[in-house]
Formats: structure tokens, C-alpha cells, sequence
């Protein structure tokens, strides 16, 4: 009786649901925390429109980015054209649009070709460390000691001004950084126990730095990479403002702020919407990746 008094008042507790118990993975972790920060969900919305201004670019606008018209140029920004026309006649907002395309390319392959040669080199220095950590090194920090956009200017300079070589040089300009970066994290990770336990295993080092060392190296990778796309997308500007990327009538935001910078004081539109659009890019990308390293970082979690 006593038992089946027990019962009726102490019902027996509910099964655990299975979902609850489920740990959400690391990545939609990630995912979560960077949309609930607000700073990294304004720069998503601010990449995502870009990208499909990018890729609506034909839908958006009736007119070429080519196509000139003396008789309509240096038109302040109308129903007709929104951001005006430039001083040859060309709708500025067509090739802003168009930009979009070259602009996010560049960051894209620049940053993706650093990001793969950087991580390689990296992993062989840190992890072999001795005298292919010393070369390596020294090789990073003679590139390290000139300014970015110098070397880029020297790289394009011998290869010849176009669109794939600024692209090719600024990839080359980043390389150290990444490589630097993951030369750390590998020092700091062949230490550990999990490492030491599969090196006692037996196992080789190509599985070790792939299956091991790596994985645990992707957080910051992602983070450089994020703020890496903003600075490639300025050093593409840079050197289409020097007459060193697309070639005309490419519309590049750094080509079309130096074919409009004489017109500054008379048509501002023509110099204001490319400038603002390498702005926002670079912002939207900066908020994003300050947003994935809270997330990523244990220490920032906590704060």
C-alpha cells in the first residue's frame, strides 16, 4: 500500500526527449551566436545585398556598362539614373552593380589562394619546426617587412597590369599572414595530449596534420579569412585606382573612383557611389568576422 501511495504522489518523471539531449554541433553553435550578434547580422545583410546586386546586376538596370552617350553625361542621380552618369555618359549605377562582380571576385579568389598556400606553408613550418621552420620564417617576415600594397604594386609591375595578375599579387601579399597564424596554432597543438597520443599510435604525420592538426586550426583560419576579404577588396581598389587591375571598360570600384576624380567638385555622385560601395563591403565583412571570432574564441564567450 505504502508502495502504491508513493507512486500515485511521486508520478514517475518524464523521459528526456531526445532533441534536448542532442548537443547541437559546433558549427550551428557558431551559426546561432553570430546571428544573435546584431553587429554581425548587419554586416551579413550588407554582403548578401551585395552579392545579390552582384548577381542581379543584368535584371536591375536597362543599360551596358560599356556603352557611352556624350549628350547625357555627367547627369546628377534621377528617376532615369539613379546614381547619375559619369563623364563619358554611363550609368554609374550599372557599373557599381557590374563592380560588384570584379570587386567580390578578387576578395573571393584572393583571399581563398592565400588562405590554402598560407595554411600548407604553416603546417610545415610549425609542425616540422628546425630548419624548415627557420626558412620558412624568414621568408615570411622579408615579406611581412614590405607594405602590402608596395609589393602588390612591385608583383603587378613585373607580371603586367591586369585584373588576374592584381589578383594573383594580392593573394601573394597575404600569404604570410595566414601562414604565420597557423605556424602558432600548430606549435600550440603538437603539445597536446590528444596529438601526443595518436603520434604514440602510430600514426603518420600526413594523417596527424590532416585529421588532427588541422580541424583544430580552422577557427582562427575562418576569421582571417572573413577580415581578409575586406582588406583584398581595398588592395584590388588600390591598385585599379592605380591603373594596375581591370583594364577600361571593366567597371572596377578603384578604376571608376580614378576616372572620376577630376569631376569631384562638379559631378560628386560619380566619385560618392563607388567609394560608399567599397566601404560598405569592407564594413559588412569586418562586422561579420569580429562576429565569428566571439564565436569562435572560448574567451570571448564568456563575456
Amino acid at each position: 500500500m505504502e508502495t502504491e501511495t508513493q507512486l500515485a504522489t511521486n508520478p514517475s518523471p518524464k523521459r528526456p526527449d531526445k532533441k534536448e539531449n542532442k548537443a547541437k554541433s559546433p558549427w550551428a553553435t557558431m551559426i546561432v551566436q553570430l546571428i544573435e550578434n546584431k553587429l554581425s547580422l548587419i554586416g551579413l545583410i550588407i554582403i548578401i545585398c551585395f552579392l545579390l546586386l552582384a548577381l542581379l546586376a543584368p535584371y536591375l538596370t536597362p543599360y551596358s556598362f560599356a556603352e557611352t552617350n556624350s549628350s547625357i553625361r555627367l547627369l546628377p542621380p534621377s528617376g532615369d539614373h539613379w546614381f547619375g552618369t559619369d563623364d563619358l555618359g554611363r550609368d554609374v549605377f550599372t557599373r557599381v552593380a557590374y563592380g560588384a562582380r570584379i570587386s567580390l571576385l578578387i576578395g573571393f579568389f584572393a583571399v581563398v589562394g592565400a588562405m590554402v598556400v598560407g595554411t600548407l606553408l604553416g603546417l610545415i613550418a610549425g609542425f616540422y619546426g628546425k630548419w624548415v621552420d627557420m626558412l620558412l620564417s624568414r621568408v615570411f617576415d622579408v615579406m611581412l617587412a614590405f607594405p602590402s600594397i608596395l609589393l602588390a604594386i612591385a608583383i603587378v609591375a613585373i607580371l603586367g597590369p591586369s585584373l588576374s595578375n592584381a589578383m594573383l599579387a594580392i593573394a601573394i601579399i597575404n600569404v604570410p599572414i595566414f601562414a604565420r597564424l597557423v605556424r602558432s596554432k600548430v606549435i600550440s597543438l603538437k603539445q597536446e595530449e590528444f596529438v601526443m597520443a595518436a603520434r604514440a599510435q602510430g600514426m603518420k604525420n600526413g594523417r596527424l596534420l590532416f585529421h588532427h592538426i588541422l580541424p583544430n586550426s580552422m577557427a582562427p583560419i575562418i576569421v582571417q579569412a572573413t577580415l581578409g576579404f575586406g582588406v583584398a577588396i581595398i588592395e584590388a581598389a588600390a591598385l585599379g585606382f592605380l591603373g594596375m587591375g581591370a583594364s577600361p571598360p571593366t567597371p572596377e570600384w578603384g578604376k571608376m573612383l580614378a576616372d572620376s576624380r577630376g569631376y569631384i567638385q562638379n559631378a560628386y555622385w560619380s566619385v560618392l557611389f563607388p567609394g560608399l560601395s567599397i566601404m560598405l563591403v569592407v564594413l559588412g565583412f569586418n562586422m561579420i568576422g569580429d562576429g565569428l571570432r566571439d564565436a569562435l574564441d572560448p574567451k570571448m564567450k564568456g563575456k
